[in-house]
């Protein structure tokens, strides 16, 4: 059974930096287009963050039961090491996703944006997918293409345009 400090080193918190990013420029964008909305920009801000923290989760459960992070040097792998086990950490990927989707529906709401749940739908499968399913494309060698768009664009500029609310 996996101690809260092991659960904290597989989520990953030296990584939510790039979550955060993104929110940022988009929030600083959004202020200078005079359209700051300080909920907004927590919302995704949370969604970031959450969506950040679920492919950690999602890319350790599916490296380990892919036997991938075996033999692994670095941080802590939850299913690798033995640490928890492999449904326990699929579930709290699950989770983290449920709670991104959550705030994100909060913030489709404010903004009466709804065509931004095809967007979030978008995010949950590309976080999956990078090292999930039956073709992951991280082993494909494009996991940094999917990274700019989902990491970078998607999250700059919806971080932007849910600023203005309705």
């Amino acid at each position: 059974m996996a101690t809260a400090a092991q659960w904290i080193q597989g989520a990953r918190l030296r990584t939510l930096p790039a979550a955060i990013a993104p929110v940022l420029i988009g929030t600083a964008a959004a202020y200078e287009l005079q359209s700051f909305r300080l909920l907004n920009a927590i919302l995704a801000a949370l969604v970031a963050l959450l969506l950040q923290i679920g492919v950690n989760y999602a890319n350790d459960y599916s490296d380990g039961i892919r036997g991938t992070d075996e033999d692994r040097v670095g941080p802590l792998r939850l299913v690798g090491s033995g640490a928890a086990r492999p449904d326990h950490v699929k579930w709290a990927a699950f989770g983290a996703f449920g709670l991104a989707m959550i705030f994100g529906l909060v913030l489709v709401i404010i903004t009466q944006s709804w065509w931004l749940i095809l967007v979030g739908i978008g995010c949950v499968l590309a976080a999956w997918g990078y090292t999930g399913g039956k073709n992951p494309y991280g082993y494909l060698g494009l996991g940094d293409l999917f990274v700019f768009v989902f990491f970078g664009l998607v999250a700059t500029l919806g971080t932007t345009y849910t600023q203005p609310g309705k």
